[in-house]
């Protein structure tokens, strides 16, 4: 059965063979990712009302191009959209950010650690650890921010943030000895001793 032609374009086979229009694509298959969404927007721009205005511009896009996913997993597809809509918000409002994190990848050691965020958690020290999670560069943010609190695998990371996979995991190693360095964390572990 066809429903009423909209302004929003194509329309798809549903499960039942009934035809979606894109908007109700979008509300299916994004909508229930809008909250990861905001997540990843509001760590990454450290500012709950710059992280709402690059969430609509996200899901703008997203509506734009819903017609054109073809894989199933709709949840890195629209984190994606995310990440590349706050790198161009960032760019136009905090071009200087983008510069000092390249600087910064080229600066820090690379080195394992182990997860000081899981420590500071578990003493009820959330505070003191989105301070330092929010001092960390961009790059490492992100990454740290996908695996740790969105839960995606290494593979999917390398997808949302366009590099390879040893290149997500070098930056969640180096975000994680930032972390350990970080002087708000390591105040945290002294007082634990």
């Amino acid at each position: 059965m066809m429903g009423m032609k909209s302004g929003f374009g194509r329309y798809y086979r549903a499960e039942k063979g009934k035809r979606l229009p894109d908007h109700a694509r979008f509300e299916r298959l994004v909508m229930p990712h809008l909250n990861a969404g905001y997540n990843l927007a509001r760590w990454l721009a450290r500012d709950a009302d710059d992280a709402a205005d690059v969430v609509q511009d996200a899901c703008l896009r997203a509506m734009r191009y819903v017609d054109s996913m073809n894989r199933s997993d709709a949840r890195s597809w629209f984190l994606t959209i995310v990440r590349h809509a706050f790198y161009d918000w960032c760019g136009r409002n905090r071009p200087a950010e983008l510069v000092r994190d390249d600087e910064a990848i080229a600066a820090t050691p690379d080195r394992s650690a182990v997860d000081p965020e899981q420590a500071a958690v578990r003493r009820s020290d959330a505070k003191v650890l989105a301070e330092a999670l929010a001092g960390l560069p961009l790059v490492f943010r992100e990454v740290l921010i996908l695996r740790e609190m969105e839960e995606l695998s290494y593979k999917e990371i390398a997808r949302v943030v366009d590099a390879p996979i040893g290149t997500v995991m070098s930056r969640l190693a180096r975000a994680r000895a930032m972390l350990q360095g970080s002087p708000q964390l390591r105040m945290i572990s002294e007082a634990g001793r």
